[in-house]
């Protein structure tokens, strides 16, 4: 036995409400769970990507229905989307209309592109061929 996806990756940042513009309406992804200050969940494909307040994700679960452990990272984390060649050059145009920089884009040895940003918090998000790691 062994995983064969990822359902949920999560990045940590302290102004969720910039989080939540920049994978909201940036990126177009929908908020599926949210509590102000403490997090912002969205909806990606079959997968959920978890933005969370770093500070609320030490304080242990106050719900014993609830007991999920105390978890959570400082600093910048990276989430990768696929995304065909294509798709990349229109999320470099989505990025410069939305005024996001672009810190990065290239090919890989592989022929694989990349696209790289940052969010609010200072995550590196990439946008990149599935064929990266074939």
């Amino acid at each position: 036995m062994r995983p064969e996806a990822i359902l949920e990756t999560a990045l940590y940042a302290a102004d969720l409400v910039a989080a939540k513009a920049f994978y909201g309406e940036v990126l177009r992804l929908s908020v599926i769970a949210e509590v102000p200050g403490r997090h912002v969940f969205f909806r990606v494909g079959k997968g959920v990507l978890l933005v969370f307040n770093p500070d609320a994700t030490e304080v242990p679960s106050a719900n014993p229905a609830l007991p999920v452990p105390v978890h959570g990272a400082r600093g910048a984390g990276h989430v990768c989307f696929a995304a065909t060649r294509e798709e990349i050059a229109g999320w470099r145009d989505r990025m410069t209309l939305a005024g996001v920089a672009v810190e990065a884009e290239f090919d890989w040895p592989n022929g694989a592109r990349s696209l790289y940003v940052r969010d609010p918090g200072g995550n590196s998000v990439e946008f990149a061929e599935a064929r990266l790691w074939d």
